[in-house]
C-alpha cells in the first residue's frame, strides 16, 4: 500500500487542471486515470474511424430503468473528455451563477458568485491558450484581462455569414477556442487549422487539452506520478466515516490500494456518481457522502442540437469553429421572455461522419452524394440549457454499472431555438428548409447515450439537505474528500462546460493549497502564467 499527500481520480478538464495546480507544492500526488495515453496515429485524423469505427469510444455498457443497455459515447484517456472535445471555451454568463426563470423552471443559484470564479476563468483562459475577443457578445460577462490569444479569424465563407448575421441586427462574435494557432506565424504554429479538429483527436497536439496543458507539465515535477489503467472502484473509510482513508483501484487485472491524506474525485458526471454510490458503508449506506440522497440526482448534459444547414454555394470552409451567437441567450423576444440559449458552429461536416451518424439512411447513398452535401454544409451547434431534475439520476445498475433515467426538460426552447435559426437561413444565404438533425458527436440517435456535456450528480451548495459538496467543493460529511469534474454544477448554462472545470480546478487547487500549507494564490497563479506563456512561445 502506497501513501499520497493528494489523489486524485481522473485526468480531465477538473482533474488534470488541478494536478498542474498543485505540482508545484512538492506534495506527493497520485493521478489515476481508468484508460492509458490517446495512441497518437493516423486513424486521429481520419473520420471513418473515429465516427463510423468509434476508435476511441470506450467498450462501457450502461443501462436505462427498464434494464435496457446501450453504449455511451465515452472515452477514457489521459485528459479525459477533452481529448475529443471541440475546444470550445466559455465562461458562463454572470447571470448564470444566479436564479434564473426558465419556461421550464427555475435555473438554481450558485452557493458561489460569477466575481469569485471571475479570477480563475481569467487564469484558466491563460493557462488553456484561449483565442477570443472581448467586446462582441452582448452577454460576455465582465472580465479582469483580454483573452490571452487573439481570435480565431473567420475564413471567408463564415466571415460572409457573420456579416450577414450582422447586417440583420444580431450581434455575431468570435468564438473562444482553445488551439495552439499562431496565425502570423503559421510555419511555427503548432495548430495547423485543419478539419479534423472538432470530436477528432489531436494529432500533432495543437489542441488545449488536459493531457497537453495541464497533465504534461504536471508530470515534470518528482512529487506527481500518474497511474494508468487504473479504474477507481471504491473508498474506503475510517470507521467514524469522516474521511476517506484509500482508494481501491483495479490496475491492469490486478486490485491495489492507495492511501491518500486528502482525496479528489474527477470522473465524470455519471462515473463520479457511480464511485460514490458504490462506495457504501455502515455509515453511509446510501452511497459515500449521501446522506441527503442527492448523489446521482440532477444529471445533465445541455439540450443540444447539431444541425446542417444547406448553402446556396460551396461552403470550402476548413476550420468553421470560429463563430457564435448570443441574442438569445436569456429572450427568445417579445413573443417569449424565458432564454433560449446559444448558437455557435461546429466542426465542418465530412462526408464519413454521415455513415456514422445515419447508418440506416446513408447505407445506399452514393458515395458522391455525401459528399455533395459536406460541400454546401454549414454546420450549427445549438444549445439550451437543461434544468436539473431530481429523477434525472444516475444510480447503480445490477451488474454496478451506471444505470439513468432521464427525461428531457425545457423542450419548447429548444423548438424556438431551432426555429429561430431556421427563420433566418433566407437571409444567410442558404437553402430555406434545408436544415436538417445531424448529431455531429452522437452515433446513436438516444440523446443520453452521447453523454456530452454532462454535469451535476455532485452538485454544491450551502445547504446539506440539497447538496452533496459544500462551496469548495468538498463533501459536506467527509472532511477529506473533493469532486472537481462538472459534477458540482447546480446548473449548467446553455454553453460548453469545460472552462468553468478548468477554472474550478485551479479555484480548489488553491483551496487545497492553503489546506496543506503548499503555497498561496498568488504564487500558483503566477507559475499557472509563467507556464502557459513559455509553451505558447515554444515552436
Amino acid at each position: 500500500m502506497s501513501s499520497y499527500d493528494v489523489i486524485v481520480i481522473g485526468s480531465g478538464a477538473g482533474g488534470g487542471t488541478l494536478v498542474h495546480r498543485l505540482a508545484p507544492s512538492g506534495k506527493r500526488i497520485l493521478l489515476l486515470e481508468r484508460g492509458g495515453w490517446l495512441r497518437r496515429e493516423p486513424q486521429n485524423w481520419l473520420a471513418q474511424d473515429v465516427f463510423v469505427e468509434s476508435r476511441y469510444v470506450s467498450p462501457d455498457t450502461w443501462y436505462y430503468p427498464d434494464g435496457s443497455s446501450f453504449h455511451p459515447e465515452v472515452h477514457y484517456y489521459v485528459g479525459g473528455a477533452t481529448k475529443r472535445y471541440g475546444a470550445a471555451l466559455y465562461r458562463l454568463r454572470k447571470e448564470d451563477f444566479g436564479e434564473l426563470q426558465h419556461h421550464g423552471g427555475i435555473s438554481p443559484a450558485w452557493p458561489i458568485s460569477y466575481q469569485e470564479i471571475e479570477p480563475y476563468y481569467t487564469q484558466a483562459e491563460q493557462l488553456y491558450q484561449v483565442h477570443g475577443a472581448r467586446g462582441e457578445d452582448p452577454t460576455e460577462p465582465p472580465a479582469s484581462a483580454a483573452y490571452p490569444f487573439p481570435a480565431v479569424s473567420h475564413e471567408p465563407r463564415i466571415q460572409q455569414l457573420s456579416d450577414d448575421l450582422e447586417k440583420s441586427g444580431l450581434h455575431p462574435f468570435h468564438a473562444p477556442c482553445g488551439i495552439m494557432l499562431d496565425e502570423s506565424n503559421m510555419p511555427y504554429s503548432k495548430c495547423v487549422r485543419c478539419d479534423n479538429c472538432d470530436g477528432f483527436p489531436c494529432l500533432v497536439h495543437a489542441k488545449s487539452d488536459a493531457e497537453v496543458i495541464a497533465v504534461r507539465p504536471a508530470l515534470e515535477h518528482a512529487n506527481v506520478t500518474l497511474l494508468t489503467g487504473a479504474e477507481a472502484v471504491r473508498l474506503e473509510t475510517n470507521e467514524a466515516g469522516t474521511a476517506v482513508t484509500s482508494v481501491v483501484v483495479n490496475h491492469d487485472g490486478e486490485q491495489e490500494t492507495f492511501e491518500g491524506e486528502l482525496v479528489v474525485v474527477s470522473c465524470g458526471a455519471a462515473n463520479s456518481a457511480r464511485l460514490l454510490l458504490a462506495s457504501a458503508t455502515d455509515k453511509h449506506p446510501r452511497g459515500l457522502a449521501n446522506g441527503s440522497d442527492q448523489v446521482g440526482r440532477n444529471f445533465m448534459f445541455h439540450n443540444s442540437q447539431a444541425v446542417l444547414a444547406l448553402s446556396k454555394e460551396e461552403n470550402p470552409t476548413i476550420f468553421q469553429k470560429t463563430l457564435g451567437v448570443n441574442d438569445f441567450y436569456f429572450t427568445g423576444g417579445e413573443d417569449f421572455e424565458f432564454p433560449l440559449g446559444n448558437i455557435q458552429m461546429v466542426g465542418k461536416s465530412q462526408a464519413a461522419m454521415f455513415r456514422g451518424e445515419k447508418p440506416g439512411e446513408t447505407r445506399f447513398a452514393p458515395e458522391w452524394t455525401l459528399r455533395d452535401v459536406a460541400r454546401h454544409a454549414v454546420d450549427f451547434w445549438l444549445s439550451t440549457e437543461d434544468l436539473p431534475v431530481a429523477d434525472n439520476r444516475v444510480t447503480l445498475a445490477k451488474d454496478g454499472n451506471v444505470q439513468i433515467s432521464y427525461t428531457t426538460s425545457n423542450e419548447e426552447p429548444k423548438n424556438r431555438l431551432y426555429r429561430q435559426l431556421k427563420s433566418m437561413l433566407a437571409d444567410l444565404g442558404m437553402h430555406h428548409g434545408h436544415l436538417f438533425p445531424h448529431h455531429a458527436y452522437l452515433k446513436n440517435e438516444i440523446p443520453v447515450a452521447g453523454c456530452a456535456h454532462q454535469a451535476g450528480t455532485v452538485r454544491f451548495g450551502n445547504d446539506q439537505s440539497s447538496s452533496v459538496l459544500d462551496s469548495t467543493c468538498k463533501a459536506h460529511e467527509l472532511d477529506n474528500l473533493y469532486v472537481v469534474d462538472t459534477s458540482f454544477f447546480p446548473s449548467i448554462g446553455a454553453v460548453n462546460p469545460a472552462l468553468t472545470a478548468m477554472a474550478n480546478g485551479l479555484r480548489v487547487g488553491d483551496h487545497l493549497l492553503e489546506r496543506m500549507g503548499g503555497g498561496t494564490a498568488a504564487t500558483t497563479a503566477a507559475s499557472a502564467t509563467a507556464a502557459a506563456t513559455a509553451t505558447a512561445s515554444q515552436p
